[in-house]
């Protein structure tokens, strides 16, 4: 305890020592002539020897700002930028204490036009209507960082442990670079891979789609985008990155990424290829393609569910230019092939009302999957006014896939039900066609604008299976079921849509639109199954009960009618149209035909607020009815006797799904704490809903159907808080997160309903501390915990607890050494006691740098400990299933990585820069 207190006081010690060397610089810009304060100016402190930045804050509402920072003994300038008027600079000797500047006028550029800043260099943070601009070189990070890195060091910028990307509380749903897709919009190959010295500028604005950009028209969407800028003196030339490994139980890893500059073409090339579950090309630097702790958070996409090992080979070209100077274009094409192998155990507790059903099954499968995709993005300007954009897509899809299994039902007696074995191939191939042309023109008058979007998806499957299957029943005196079959299905699904909308103004600030949607889609299900015939054998003898032809058509006409009302803190918009649909669907089978053409007339209907307290402080509001028509399959009363143990009928009564769904949300962000917090709350209501029931026989086997419900609904609310403290090579990065939800909910066991009330918690709390460019140590903590209460149920009710704790360390000392941990703790109550409840997941890696840090060789070893399992409890309303899968265990692996790089402007840029001063 004596040492305790003696670290504490000197802690306190250093700490006061510390503090005294802080100073408060503030003051409030003002415009000379309106003498009105001037909000978002960019404040922000300069060294006169080299330019770099020290400090920065922006300015609120009332044109104030003040910087807490340490004492400056040297010259610095203090500069002022705003987009439209003359940069202030103000030369100070030194800031040796705090210090009020008063009020700093800034006068209005003459010729200053529309979203230009007439500068001399660019400020930290700059603002352009509605896209917030970071000046990339303002922040430091290493020279072998990556953008995701950079994105850390922006103030109101946030990438979680899971990877996802948040500004000022929206999360980031697209990535681009220099406006144009880089493979994908998701940014898990931007984020871990793009270099951050290549980029100058990082702009964040709202999310629109192509229409919306097309029409210049304001977002619709809460979500937000990111578009990062190539540095022009880097934008031509290469850079890249190779890297193999080979490590015990035969691991491997490999993959390769070449980028080609030229100015505005662009052409990027990717490979990869591992056994060790990672199915994407995006890397970690530290732990490359090892899933498990940040690499397998951050590719939530690019990593196997768990069920099984995935061998991965993949390859991948992408390609952007501007052919002409109103024609841009970009492409990729992207090959994969991955092969899963898993074996799995479970055990399943079905609750009835007569008596519960325990059911142990194993299986053993195989799955190849071969994909080709190709897509395209077109977008040519006519004229000043008139503009298409096309983005056809293609894709082809193989899959190959072998299962063995078997199962055994008995009662809560102990009595057997019944039992089956089964092997299986299984061969399908996909096509689909998919295209969107967008054609927008805009008129003289501002905002007024006519659009027409027609798209198409055209998708064609095939699938040839081979079935061996017996399934034995020991009740009810039910004859055993025996098939050796073989079956062949024949789809296809053809829908085409336009979208026709014309917008006119009616004053400067409201406007309304009107149009109609039309809609045509098109399914063919052919299905047919045929017996071995010992006597020829062949498969050749069609079993007619497995037989069917099924055709459904929906032709929809939508008019629709909106208006916007847009000022200066607020915009409403709503929206409103009524679908009137035919909807035919036909039915073959047994030889008989059945027909079912029904009409509908849904309403549809959209309102949204959104209001603006400062660019950093906002609400939104937005309430969404909708109806959805059931799937064919749902309503034909046909027979689906594919799974011996469940005959599944449709229900020609069905209605369609009418929902309400309300969002609120509310985020602040203040620039000058580095601290924001966002609110949001979101309900949903089924006036009807659809669900399944199930009716079981003594002998185990159930009959399926679907019905109606009314009544359910959901309701979430949740929050999160961040701050980000900078104090010299100190970087210290913290939040809070809680999110909740109520659901009620209803469904069938054995035809009898019952209700569930489910209430599920989830806070976080989380951190990340830096210390200049030699250590990083982000450490979390989460907590699940879910409670269902039944009611007119066997049970009354169920409840399970998570916790999960991470640690992520990451040392750059000494000099070319990267020294990585990876350590999870995850606790589970819902796991079966056959298994352990908690298992830790440690993952490190070392790596030294030659070649000034070109090359990296590196030894990594997953699940040092040897504790990974892949045991999970499964509860829902009706059973409790407890699964065990294949699960990639511990090895170690050796990797040389290295880095090429090479851009032409380098060599003289230097030279450049010395003319321009002079």
């Amino acid at each position: 305890m004596t040492k305790f207190l003696s670290l504490l006081l000197i802690f306190l010690f250093c700490y006061t020592a510390n503090a005294q060397n802080d100073i408060i610089i503030k003051g409030t810009v003002i415009d000379i002539n309106t003498q009105l304060p001037l909000e978002m100016a960019t404040i922000y402190f300069t060294t006169v020897k080299d330019s770099t930045v020290i400090e920065y804050a922006t300015t609120d509402k009332n044109g104030v700002f003040r910087i807490n920072t340490k004492k400056i003994d040297k010259p610095v300038y203090l500069k002022i930028n705003y987009m439209g008027y003359q940069t202030l600079v103000e030369e100070q000797k030194s800031l040796l204490e705090s210090k009020d500047f008063g009020k700093l006028y800034l006068l209005e550029n003459v010729n200053a036009l529309e979203n230009v800043i007439i500068k001399t260099e660019a400020p930290p943070i700059a603002v352009k209507k509605d896209t917030l601009e970071f000046n990339a070189s303002a922040y430091k990070v290493r020279p072998d960082a990556n953008v995701e890195t950079l994105l850390k060091q922006l103030p109101g910028v946030d990438v979680d442990n899971d990877g996802k990307v948040t500004v000022n509380g929206r999360e980031v749903t697209q990535f681009l670079v220099n406006g144009k897709t880089f493979f994908d919009k998701d940014g898990a190959m931007i984020l871990k891979n793009l270099p951050a010295e290549i980029i100058k500028k990082v702009q964040v604005s709202d999310f629109k789609t192509k229409k919306e950009e097309l029409a210049k028209q304001e977002s619709s969407s809460d979500n937000s985008t990111i578009n990062f800028t190539i540095d022009e003196k880097k934008n031509k030339g290469f850079f890249g990155k190779m890297l193999g490994g080979y490590g015990s139980d035969d691991r491997y890893e490999s993959s390769l990424m070449l980028n080609f500059f030229n100015n505005k073409q662009k052409i990027s090339v990717l490979a990869s290829s591992n056994n060790i579950n990672s199915t994407g090309f995006s890397m970690d630097d530290v732990f490359d393609n090892m899933g498990g702790g940040r690499n397998n958070n951050a590719n939530r996409e690019s990593t196997t569910s768990g069920k099984g090992i995935t061998q991965s080979n993949l390859a991948g070209i992408n390609y952007s230019d501007d052919w002409y100077k109103d024609l841009a274009v970009s492409s990729s094409y992207n090959f994969s092939n991955t092969i899963t192998n898993n074996d799995s155990k479970a055990n399943q507790l079905s609750f009835l009302p007569t008596g519960n059903i325990l059911t142990e099954s194993d299986a053993k499968t195989r799955n190849e999957n071969t994909g080709n995709k190709i897509n395209f993005e077109l977008e040519y300007k006519l004229n000043p006014t008139t503009r298409i954009a096309i983005t056809p897509k293609f894709n082809q899809t193989r899959v190959n896939s072998d299962s063995s299994s078997s199962s055994f039902s008995e009662d809560e007696n102990g009595a057997s039900l019944n039992e089956s074995t089964a092997e299986s191939h299984r061969e399908n191939n996909t096509l689909n066609f998919a295209n969107t042309l967008n054609f927008n023109k805009v008129f003289e008058k501002k905002n007024r604008n006519l659009s027409f979007v027609f798209d198409n998806n055209n998708t064609k499957a095939d699938t040839d299976a081979l079935n061996i299957s017996e399934t034995i029943f020991y009740q009810d005196n039910k004859p055993n079921d025996e098939r050796n079959q073989t079956s062949s299905n024949r789809n296809t699904n053809d829908a085409y849509s336009l979208d026709i909308e014309y917008t006119e103004p009616i004053t400067d600030s409201l406007r309304i639109r009107f149009g109609s949607d039309f809609d045509w889609k098109n399914e063919i299900k052919d299905q047919k199954t045929f017996d071995f015939d010992a006597g020829s054998q062949s498969y050749s003898d069609i079993n007619e009960s497995l037989t069917t032809y099924t055709t459904s058509r929906q032709n929809s006409v939508s008019p629709k009618f909106g208006i916007t009302l847009q000022k200066n803190k607020f915009t409403v918009n709503l929206d409103t149209k009524t679908s009137i649909i035919a909807y035919d669907n036909h039915g073959l089978y047994l030889g008989k035909e059945t027909d079912l053409n029904k009409k509908y007339a849904l309403p549809f209907g959209t309102a949204q607020f959104r209001y603006k307290f400062s660019r950093s402080k906002n609400l939104a509001f937005k309430y969404d009815y909708s109806n959805t028509l059931p799937a064919s399959s749902f309503l034909l009363p046909i027979a689906n006797l594919s799974n011996p143990l469940n005959t599944i009928i449709g229900n020609p009564n069905l209605k369609p799904v009418e929902k309400s769904t309300a969002n609120f949300s509310f985020r602040n962000f203040d620039f000058r704490t580095r601290s924001g917090y966002s609110l949001n709350a979101k309900g949903d209501y089924y006036s009807t809903d659809i669900y399944s029931t199930s009716f079981y026989d003594e002998s185990g086997k159930r009959t399926t159907t679907y019905v109606n419900t009314s009544g359910t609904y959901t309701f979430s609310v949740g929050g999160n808080w961040n701050q980000s403290v900078k104090k010299d090579a100190h970087v210290l990065r913290y939040g809070l997160a809680l999110n909740g939800t109520y659901t009620f909910d209803k469904g069938f066991t054995n035809a009898v309903m019952y209700n569930a009330k489910s209430t599920a918690v989830t806070p976080k709390v989380y951190l990340s501390y830096e210390y200049g460019e030699l250590l990083v140590v982000s450490p979390s903590y989460s907590l699940s915990y879910n409670e269902t209460k039944y009611e007119n149920y066997t049970r009354d009710a169920t409840s399970n607890v998570v916790h999960r704790i991470n640690l992520q360390t990451t040392s750059y000392w000494p000099a070319n050494l990267i020294f990585g941990n990876d350590f999870g703790y995850t606790y589970n109550s819902n796991i079966s006691g056959d298994f352990k409840k908690d298992f830790f997941l440690w993952n490190t890696s070392l790596s030294y740098g030659f070649l000034d840090k070109k090359l990296y060789a590196k030894i990594k070893v997953y699940d040092v400990l040897n504790q990974n399992q892949s045991a999970t409890r499964t509860i829902s309303a009706t059973s409790i299933r407890d699964e065990e899968n294949t699960v990639l265990k511990r090895y170690i692996m050796f990797s040389v990585a290295y880095k090429i790089g090479n851009f032409a402007a380098e060599k003289g840029s230097k030279r450049k820069q010395r003319e321009r001063e002079e």
